[in-house]
């Protein structure tokens, strides 16, 4: 028998999957701001802001990984079967969100206005409500932009690769764009979860959407650093 979506389970269920959802997904951001404050305690946050900057190619480089590190991690929070394995993916996640995020953390808290990372968290926190808000609200299904984020996100990478191999900066108007970019990923991920997953699934849940949201917080932290 095929297992029912959250769409589709009793009221108690649904309410319960997205209970657990959220109280993994606010842990998964409680876990990556403490590892950025570790990082950045340690050095390491140090380092890797020294690493990025002193070669476009060791940036290259980073992305890869955790493109890699992405795709081992999605595909163990994906199995429903052996909640272990969830965690261990989630776990991987975060981690490398942690490890890519740390030299642009670092240049915020040392090398910007202070109030840079909490008016950027701040924002992100609206948006992420807003728009979760929006999604509950209508009860659409928001697949259909798939096909968008497929070919955005590809556009994007293809971009911010060519950036790092040709020198270039992609400027105010890519972050502005991505971060409407990161809104739908959001919209397109809350509807994924209530209408493709089941209430099994809560620790996958909450590995897709806390890409969608560091995703946002990326972009929204790049923003309010050019105002500052």
């Amino acid at each position: 028998m095929p297992m029912l979506s959250v769409a589709q389970a009793q009221p108690n269920e649904r309410a319960e999957f997205i209970k657990k959802t959220y109280i993994h997904l606010a842990g998964a951001v409680a876990a990556f701001g403490l590892l950025e404050y570790i990082f950045i305690q340690t050095g390491i946050a140090q380092v890797m802001a020294g690493l990025v900057s002193s070669s476009r190619f060791a940036w290259l480089a980073i992305i890869g990984a955790f493109a890699v590190l992405g795709w081992i991690s999605r595909g163990l929070a994906a199995k429903a079967d052996d909640e272990n394995l969830q965690y261990l993916g989630l776990g991987l996640y975060v981690a490398g969100y942690a490890l890519i995020f740390a030299p642009l953390i670092y240049i915020a808290a040392f090398f910007s206005d202070p109030s840079v990372l909490p008016t950027a968290g701040i924002l992100t926190a609206f948006m992420f409500g807003g728009l979760t808000m929006i999604a509950f609200t209508t009860k659409r299904d928001f697949s259909f932009l798939g096909g968008f984020l497929r070919i955005g996100g590809l556009i994007a990478l293809g971009l911010i690769i060519c950036s790092a191999l040709f020198g270039f900066t992609l400027g105010l108007l890519f972050s502005a764009v991505m971060v409407g970019f990161a809104s739908c990923a959001i919209l397109y991920d809350t509807s994924k979860v209530m209408h493709h997953f089941s209430t099994r699934h809560h620790v996958a849940a909450s590995l897709e959407l806390f890409a969608s949201v560091a995703l946002l917080f990326w972009y929204v932290l790049q923003l309010v650093m050019s105002r500052r």
